[in-house]
């Protein structure tokens, strides 16, 4: 993809293959990046992410500008919205508004991947800028709007038998 197809939707319709899309991987979640901000107006980004087996995805966090949707392509996901824990099957849709304490993670033992609806657009960003290594984790309070809470990612792990990076 180059770097106009990037950001930019003035070249009009294309076609997003299964392995076209800017690629990185976050240790606890990788990131496929489909559609960005710029190319919707701002009105949502789309990324699709693979999560290995029995991974946390994201600490305990929540969003003070952006609402993210989750729909399964495959395998068992598992979330903790508030204080309820959910699990989606593939086909399934989770919800998880701004304003709300969650994560999620990958429930099964086989493959599990999500697309990842971020609206409004830009939060696409901050796994770009992470991946890039022009921001670290304790920088995206900031910068992007958003609470963690480590100490809950840990308890969280430790309750679901699962793998995240700040945890070990």
């Amino acid at each position: 993809m180059t770097e106009r197809s990037r950001y930019d939707a003035s070249q009009g319709p294309r076609i997003l293959g299964p392995r076209d899309g800017r690629t990185v991987d976050l240790g606890s979640v990788g990131v496929r990046f489909m559609i960005w901000g710029e190319e919707s107006g701002g009105g949502f980004s789309l990324v699709e992410h693979p999560i290995p087996p029995r991974h946390l995805a994201a600490p305990w966090h929540r969003h003070s500008r952006e609402d993210e949707y989750s729909y399964v392509l495959e395998g068992r996901l598992g979330a903790q919205l508030g204080d309820d824990v959910v699990y989606a099957e593939a086909g399934d849709l989770a919800f998880k508004p701004r304003d709300q304490w969650h994560t999620f993670w990958n429930a099964g033992d086989g493959p599990c991947r999500i697309l990842e609806i971020i609206s409004p657009a830009g939060f696409e960003h901050y796994f770009d800028e992470l991946a890039a290594g022009t921001v670290s984790p304790g920088d995206v309070q900031a910068r992007y709007g958003t609470q963690v809470d480590l100490d809950r990612t840990r308890r969280i792990c430790e309750q679901h038998g699962l793998v995240f990076p700040t945890t070990r």
